[in-house]
C-alpha cells in the first residue's frame, strides 16, 4: 500500500501530531516528514511499514488518556517519559511536590538535563542491556542526588519500566521505590 503525501498529513493532522514528534517516532527530522507530505521523497518500504503502525495504532489513544489518569492519581512518586526524548508526559502529584517549578515549566520538554549522574550512566547502558529491543522491560537502580534548584532528584532506588503507547511510540514509567 502506498501512502500519498497528503494522507500522511491528513493522518497526522487527525492525530493531532506535530511533524517534529512524528519524525521522532520514525528516527528521522522533521525536513523528511515535511518532503513526504509535500511527495518530494518516498518512504522507505519500511518506513512506510511503521507509518502505518503508528497511524492504526492510534484509534487506542483511549489507553494512553486512562494510563495518564493513572499515573496522575498514583499516590506515589512516578512520572512518564518519551523513551527516546525524554520529553515528560505525565506525573503524579507526590512527583510533582518534589519539584520547586510547576508541571507546566516540564511538560513536553525533555527532562534528561536534569538527571543525576547515576540515572545519565543507567540511560548509557540501556543499548547494551537490549532496552531498545525490547529484551528488558524493567530496570531498577539505585540513584544519587542531582543538586538541582527547580527539579531536585533524592538519592533512592528507581525503577523504569518500559510501555508502548498508542501512537507506536515507547514510554517510559519512572518510580521511586524508596
Amino acid at each position: 500500500m502506498t501512502i500519498s503525501g497528503a494522507g500522511i498529513r491528513r493522518m497526522r493532522l487527525l492525530r493531532s501530531m506535530k511533524q517534529q514528534h512524528l519524525a521522532e517516532l520514525l528516527g528521522v527530522n522533521q525536513a523528511t516528514v515535511s518532503r513526504w507530505e509535500r511527495d518530494q521523497l518516498p518512504l522507505s518500504p519500511e518506513q512506510a511499514v511503521r507509518l502505518e503502525r503508528i497511524f492504526a495504532s492510534s484509534r487506542h489513544a483511549a489507553a494512553d488518556a486512562a494510563l495518564k489518569r493513572l499515573i496522575e492519581d498514583s499516590i506515589r512518586p512516578v512520572h512518564l517519559i518519551c523513551d527516546v526524548t525524554h520529553r515528560l508526559l505525565s506525573a503524579s502529584r507526590p512527583r510533582q511536590a518534589e519539584w520547586r517549578a510547576p508541571l507546566a515549566a516540564f511538560l513536553g520538554r525533555s527532562i534528561f538535563s536534569y538527571a543525576s549522574a547515576e540515572i545519565a550512566a543507567t540511560e548509557q547502558s540501556l543499548e547494551e542491556r537490549g532496552w531498545h529491543e525490547g529484551r528488558l522491560l524493567s530496570l531498577t537502580f539505585e540513584t544519587g542526588a542531582n543538586d538541582d534548584a527547580s527539579m531536585p532528584i533524592a538519592p533512592g532506588r528507581v525503577t523504569w519500566e518500559r510501555i508502548t503507547l498508542s501512537d507506536g511510540s515507547v514510554g517510559r514509567l519512572v518510580t521511586t521505590i524508596d
